[in-house]
């Protein structure tokens, strides 16, 4: 948790050194500055947030911006450190051409020890190493000057654009001004706004404020020209697009749903232009035409040049925009690019094509990517984003369905409309100043938090705004705190959303977490630790990823160090802390949203923490056949950990007083995670292990799989859990009231355990014999019933209320009554089609079906092929065709399948032949 290096910093320092302040009370004014990308920073910045200077490195080139070219003179100094860090480490090339505008600058800099040349026009030819101008005399053609910034020249540029945007009310401050040609390729923008004057203290670090975050520009004259005859977007059913997250100082939303979340979005990017769709197949779309128009002449910028298309499906469909149009990859003579955002090529030529005056026209969605590239981060390591992240705009794991969306009003859209940089401002003024929030703002508070969450977790600290946006949670954080959310003291108002969301990653990401830890967790009480604690690793995983209990729990912020062996090093193996892995998304919160943390395993010593403290795991990747080496974790709080055939009734005795608020019980086949005051008074887990052992041998036994699991199940009792009363997964997932029915044998004997089991057969269910949605709450309930009777000894109609005869009766004779329809078979109606296939023929039918089901390999895809396999597998099974019972519960039964089955004796008196 050391702090993150920053190259920038020192720049800052070489620039601003020997310098205590920077008087700028007059009589000149400057232009604010915009800043974008990741290496533009400021050098100066007053109370308001406004940039005043500022500096970028591009290519291999560096530039430093004054905003009024009258700072050459008055700030010798300054200029001084501007020319040496601008010659670049290294460089013995003394020669400053200084353009005549600004001549009398000649003489200072002459005094310095460098070799001045005062010119009409910059000329690459003259070989200087630094040149110095205003920011209106560029010259006709500023390609030259930005070439010997790619090349490794330095620029000194200065000057203001507020008169000359007061002068051109209708142009584009942003790409018409002399000066925004040069040091806008680089990220640094000159804007029409005056800046505030003030004498400002040079600080020790780069100045950073919350009020830096504004946006710089409005964006209604880009949305008027988008949006031209456009009242709405449609994203077609079957095509699921990935939200975008916007936090660009010059990014905004073009198209969003109705709650703010974008799918369509644009951007300038030094003097160029980019608009990105969230799914690729939207740019092919004839019904978007008129739209796609309108984007290539807004990224084409009247050059009439040439739009090289890659992706195939769009080619048609932009040829009609009346430009020339053609198959083509990555070009630099194009004046628009049209590509997916699956290719990693041509990243960085694709950015400094857009930096250099280009138009980016980009589709394609990061969901599917996030779900097959499990614990990497799409903001960081998607191919999109490689490009994208640099505009202000990054594609994310977050999907939007298909559906109608109404296009945004150009003069009310930023306003209104929900926009991450925006709205962090407002937010940092409402906590810091005191400003009131909108309605409209403390609705959206909650998407920013999870914004500001997945934005921090790219972890971009080359970043100048990546920087001001940790610096400014960090002041937030200081200044308000976070809610001290438990069972007792539930988050409600979109506020508290925000801050715990955000408190984590903040803490995580800023210079000073132990600093910032006071602030965010108010109660850390000291528990007694044990250290070098020794964890043996005897694995050898057959499927999928596994969690290794270590015993070990690690307190709020506490760190730890983990010594792991060479050969679990980079294979995939990871540290998890915390065994809530539920991510929340409720109105109501009884702790933070994210309270899990996960290292990947990348060194042989690993230092691991989380803001929330948690239980030690070590995961295990899949194929995953590593024996006899030890993990040792330097220092942790033990946990009560029972392990069935190691720990002894002795040891358990002071275990299950340890200190750790959460305890760990393994058994043969499940692992049962409890707060620890469940099992404090857990005199003889040997029992409660016998009866979970009975309980997943009968779990095995009926779904015809062998006695050991592969990967032993996994039970977390929460405060909170993402939804229902439980669910299924690796871990299953319970409310912590239900903490009886998994720990006291007698009310799991006497009551029962439905709930638990329910979601144990939810882990049996599989695809080929399951009917969705009709069956996916109801044949996992077959365990429920299995185990309930065949270990429990509790007769299915005690077992649940739903399974008592009556209810039986009445669903199928409602159903029969009803028409028969599937749409209504479901749930408890559908169980009672298992129930009366299980009366007649028992559970051994059951496990043979299922076994069939193992050594079968070719499925139906859909629910009527799926039924008539299973109509087929069970009457070969029993031997008897059971084609009549299954229609008289309304299955499509097709005539083959009844042909296949006729020289089985019918199944004529099954219990629906009463309602014939």
């Amino acid at each position: 948790m050391a702090n993150h290096p920053n190259h920038h910093e020192a720049a800052y320092l070489s620039l601003t050194r020997g310098l205590r302040e920077l008087d700028l009370r007059g009589p000149c004014v400057p232009s604010d500055l915009v800043l974008i990308g990741d290496h533009a920073f400021p050098l100066a910045m007053n109370s308001q947030g406004q940039v005043l200077m500022a500096a970028s490195l591009y290519g291999k080139g560096r530039i430093v911006v004054l905003g009024h070219e009258d700072y050459l003179i008055a700030f010798p100094a300054l200029v001084e450190n501007a020319l040496t860090w601008l010659r670049g480490d290294g460089s013995d090339n003394l020669s400053v051409g200084v353009h005549r505008n600004v001549k009398t600058l000649a003489e200072n800099v002459a005094r310095s020890g460098f070799q001045t040349q005062v010119v009409e026009e910059f000329s690459s030819k003259l070989g200087f190493g630094v040149y110095v101008t205003d920011a209106y005399s560029v010259g006709a053609d500023p390609k030259q000057l930005v070439a010997f910034l790619t090349a490794g020249g330095g620029v000194l540029i200065a000057g203001q654009a507020w008169s000359w945007a007061a002068d051109h009310p209708h142009e584009n401050v942003l790409h018409q001004f002399e000066g925004n040609r040069v040091a806008g390729v680089a990220g640094i923008y000159f804007s029409g706004n005056v800046g505030e004057l003030e004498n400002l203290p040079v600080y020790p670090q780069i100045p950073t404020s919350w009020m830096a975050a504004m946006l710089g520009k409005d964006f209604e004259d880009d949305l008027e020209f988008l949006l031209q005859g456009i009242s709405e977007f449609e994203i077609p059913s079957g095509l699921l697009a990935s939200e975008v997250l916007i936090h660009g100082q010059l990014a905004f939303p073009i198209g969003t749903t109705d709650d703010g979340r974008a799918f369509l979005a644009g951007a300038y990017y030094g003097q160029g232009r980019v608009i990105v769709a969230t799914h690729e197949g939207l740019l092919g779309r004839r019904e978007w035409a008129s739209f796609w128009k309108s984007a290539i002449h807004w990224l084409d910028e009247g050059r009439q040049g040439v739009i090289g298309v890659s992706h195939d499906p769009a080619l048609g469909i932009l040829q009609q925009s009346g430009l020339t149009c053609q198959k083509s990859g990555f070009r630099k003579d194009l004046s628009v690019f049209v590509c997916s955002a699956y290719g990693g090529d041509h990243a960085q030529e694709i950015q400094n094509f857009v930096a250099e005056g280009g138009g980016l026209l980009i589709g394609g969605h990061a969901w599917y990517w996030a779900q097959t590239n499990s614990g990497k981060n799409p903001l960081k390591h998607f191919a999109g984003n490689k490009i994208l992240n640099k505009m202000g705009l990054s594609l994310m794991g977050a999907t939007i369905s298909s559906g109608k969306y109404q296009a945004p009003n150009p003069k009310q859209a930023i306003k209104d409309n929900y926009h991450f940089r925006h709205l962090l401002t407002r937010f940092a003024s409402h906590v810091t100043a005191g400003d009131n929030l909108s309605k409209q703002e403390e609705k959206c508070l909650k998407k920013l938090g999870s914004d500001c969450a997945t934005y921090l977790r790219m972890k971009a600290h080359d970043s100048c705004f990546y920087n001001q946006v940790v610096s400014t949670m960090t002041d937030i954080l200081k200044k308000s705190g976070i809610p001290q959310v438990s069972e007792n003291c539930p988050v409600k108002c979109p506020k508290d959303h925000l801050l715990l969301s955000v408190g984590a990653e903040v803490y995580k990401t800023c210079r000073d977490p132990d600093a910032l830890l006071p602030y965010l967790i108010k109660d850390r009480p000291l528990l007694p630790v044990v250290y070098n604690q020794r964890i043996n690793i005897d694995v050898k995983i057959a499927g999928e990823k596994e969690w290794l209990s270590t015993g070990l729990y690690l307190s709020s912020g506490m760190k730890t160090y983990i010594s792991i062996p060479a050969e679990m090093v980079q294979k995939g193996w990871q540290i998890q802390i915390g065994c809530q892995t539920d991510q929340l998304n409720a109105e109501e919160l009884k702790r933070p949203p994210r309270v899990h943390e996960q290292f990947a395993v990348t060194s042989e010593m690993m230092q691991v923490w989380n803001l929330w403290g948690g239980l030690i795991y070590l995961v295990a990747p899949p194929q995953a056949d590593v024996h006899g080496v030890e993990v040792i974790v330097q220092m942790a709080v033990p946990a009560p950990y029972y392990k069935s055939g190691v720990t002894t009734a002795e040891a358990w005795s002071l275990l299950r007083t340890a200190p750790s608020p959460w305890a760990e019980l393994e058994f043969d086949n499940i692992i049962l995670t409890v707060p620890s005051e469940a099992v404090r008074t857990l005199e003889h887990p040997e029992e409660l292990a016998q009866l979970w052992n009975k309980i997943m041998k009968a779990i095995a036994d009926l779904a015809a799989k062998p006695e050991k699991f592969p990967r032993k199940e996994r039970f977390v009792a929460d405060v909170q859990i993402s939804h229902g009363w439980m669910h299924a997964g690796y871990p299953i997932m319970g409310q912590k009231s239900a903490v009886n029915e998994l720990v006291n044998v007698d009310h799991m004997k006497t009551c029962g355990l439905w709930g638990p089991i329910h979601e144990l057969g939810h882990n049996q269910q599989r695809g080929c014999w399951e009917f969705p949605p009709n069956t996916t709450e109801c044949t996992c309930n077959l365990w429920s019933v299995y185990v309930h009777e065949e270990v429990l000894g509790i007769d299915r109609a005690k077992a649940h209320p739903n399974m008592s005869l009556e209810n039986r009766k009445s669903r199928a004779r409602n159903y029969v009554t009803q028409g028969r329809n599937l749409n209504s078979w479901d749930m408890w109606v559908a169980l009672e089609t298992y129930m009366q296939l299980q009366d007649k023929f028992g559970w051994d039918a059951f496990k043979k079906v299922f076994a069939a089901y193992h050594q079968m390999s070719q499925f139906p895809g859909d629910n009527p092929g799926k039924m008539n396999l299973y109509t087929e597998t069970f009457s070969q099974t029993v031997g008897m065709d059971l084609t009549a019972f299954f229609k008289a519960w309304g299955w499509p039964i097709q005539a083959a399948t009844e042909q296949k089955l006729s020289n089985l004796p019918s199944w004529s008196d099954h219990p629906m032949a009463q309602y014939s």
